[in-house]
């Protein structure tokens, strides 16, 4: 029985079959099928059937973990909302979520540029979002002194339309208000991930005449660390 079994596992593995393959129709032990297959050669096509299904079967690994982190992703987001929207948002919520906003990327004034006027620039849109509500709300900025300009790849230049209709609806504003854009030289070698249709470039929201409004931000930052005993080293 054992020289059976022995050489029905000599001819599967000649066949082209894997350990794992010839496990399941031979039922011995790993190193017993190690000793007895160790000296039976595979041809380049068998050893390049058995590297694809070792690869194929890493994948299957990877999706499965992918799509597992993605529910438990999915799980830890829909409490952490549900916790915010246990938050009762005022305006003055608004008003610091807003000087922290514009501290981590709005535009400061210099010793070296003064004259600096509010100007907060991203491409994250539900950012931009958030800092259009807070000038208009908090700061009760007009739209007609809120002015944008557009950054973008030059070789999505064909896709102005879109890019420009893009803004448009994310920030509310027609599409009149975008006429001012800007093209980055583009490299053919890149990391960033976001360079097909989803790309929309990036957009600076400016404030016309408010450096005096800048300088108040940048008060308003000195008093959050004064508040928080935030020193400078």
């Amino acid at each position: 029985m054992k020289n059976l079994l022995k050489e029905k596992a000599i001819k599967l593995r000649m066949d082209g079959f894997s350990y794992s393959e010839i496990r399941k129709q031979v039922k011995v032990s790993k190193s017993s099928l190690s000793l007895w297959l160790r000296s039976v050669g595979l041809t380049k096509r068998q050893k390049q059937r058995l590297t694809e299904k070792k690869w194929a079967a890493i994948r299957r690994g990877w999706e499965k973990w992918k799509n597992l982190r993605k529910e438990k992703t999915q799980i830890v987001n829909k409490e952490a909302i549900e916790e915010i929207n246990k938050i009762k948002m005022t305006n003055e919520k608004l008003f610091l979520m807003g000087v922290m906003l514009y501290w981590a990327e709005g535009a400061k004034e210099k010793e070296y540029k003064l004259g600096q006027g509010i100007s907060f620039s991203n491409s994250d849109h539900k950012m931009i979002q958030l800092f259009i509500q807070w000038i208009k709300k908090c700061l009760n900025i007009p739209d007609d002194r809120i002015v944008f300009d557009i950054y973008i790849h030059e070789n999505n230049k064909y896709r102005l339309d879109e890019v420009k209709s893009f803004w448009s609806k994310v920030t509310g504003f027609s599409i009149d208000k975008f006429g001012k854009i800007y093209f980055k030289k583009h490299k053919i070698k890149t990391l960033r991930r976001n360079v097909k249709d989803n790309y929309n470039g990036l957009l600076r929201v400016k404030v016309t005449k408010s450096t005096y409004l800048n300088r108040r931000i940048a008060g308003w930052i000195e008093g959050i660390c004064n508040k928080w005993e935030i020193v400078q080293r």
